[in-house]
């Protein structure tokens, strides 16, 4: 049997590492268990929400603009 019980810190881990790769099913279930039950680990999953849009307007905004080049006459 698989123990589908997480420490915030592993809990933590779990959500970092989904950010990059798809986590393992018994995975993503204990992480979704954890996060019903605890109140801080919630909180974490959305900053790091924020911090990936963020990052991604920042990407999207600088790709918009291009480099800039000094005008030559």
């Amino acid at each position: 049997m698989i123990p589908l019980r997480r420490t915030c810190k592993q809990a933590a881990a779990l959500l970092i590492a989904r950010e990059d790769r798809r986590i393992a099913l018994s995975d993503a279930v204990a992480l979704r268990l954890h996060l019903l039950a605890c109140k801080a680990c919630p909180r974490f999953e959305r900053q790091l929400l924020t911090m990936r849009n963020a990052i991604q307007q920042w990407r999207n905004y600088s790709n918009e603009e291009g480099p800039e080049t000094p005008q030559q006459s």
